[in-house]
């Protein structure tokens, strides 16, 4: 492969010999065994396997909410796990967009409200001259994820599938550097599911995000670039 093509197929996301080991007095429960992993950007990878093979695990560590007991990872070129605890919240904060099974909207705000504390938080509540820019990248956000009509709804106006729009409006409202899903359809039915899935698809294709998805559900797969299958903390395949 040639310089142009390494540049081109830039890690966005890389583990080095990840470990993972739980104490419970004195037993060790070894979650993740050595994991590598590397993900390109613009890629949309799902990663698979039964319950307890460490899938989740591995998707809160890569997420900085976890600090492994062993290897690396790194987010776009920097280190997570040699980052204090402000540290690696500042760096979720700026390149990391999360999408959970549970929706986790703010009830009492609206929509548009959701969507404006998600971008507080990234300039840390700081008073800036943002304002024209931040609501034009509202209203760029929620045309595209078809909810320009729901910005004034609270939560429980909106049906399960909106509001998991409405949760990935929210991940990706800060341009962030990869988007997580954990099982981002497993509250939803059939027809919701699919709206989800798709729109992720066209995230990944028409706008360049790249997306690593958690998910049990093989159908969910495949509308990934890649499936990486995980068994007893390795991967084992993809």
């Amino acid at each position: 492969m040639g310089g142009d093509d390494d540049e081109a197929m830039k890690k966005i996301l890389q583990t080095i010999d990840l470990e993972m080991v739980y104490t419970m007095g004195k037993v060790s429960v070894f979650a993740l065994r050595g994991v590598n992993l590397a993900i390109e950007e613009r890629e949309f990878v799902s990663i698979m396997g039964p319950s307890g093979c460490g899938k989740s695990t591995l998707l809160h560590i890569i997420g900085g909410m976890l600090t492994p007991t062993g290897g690396g990872v790194w987010v776009d070129g920097e280190d997570i796990t040699r980052l204090d605890d402000a540290r690696r919240t500042d760096l979720r904060r700026r390149k990391i967009g999360f999408v959970f099974q549970r929706f986790n909207l703010f009830p009492t705000l609206t929509v548009e409200g959701n969507l404006r504390l998600a971008q507080r938080i990234f300039t840390d509540g700081a008073r800036h001259r943002g304002g024209e820019a931040e609501h034009a990248r509202r209203e760029e956000v929620l045309a595209l994820l078809g909810l320009r009509d729901k910005a004034k709804h609270k939560p429980m106006e909106l049906s399960g599938g909106e509001q998991q729009r409405v949760a990935i409006a929210r991940a990706i409202i800060n341009h962030p550097s990869i988007l997580l899903a954990d099982e981002p359809t497993g509250n939803l039915d059939s027809e919701n599911s699919q709206m989800v899935l798709n729109l992720l698809r066209d995230l990944n294709r028409d706008q360049g995000q790249t997306i690593a998805m958690i998910t049990h559900n093989p159908d969910a797969a495949a509308v990934s670039g890649r499936i990486i299958r995980m068994q007893d903390g390795h991967i084992v395949a993809g």
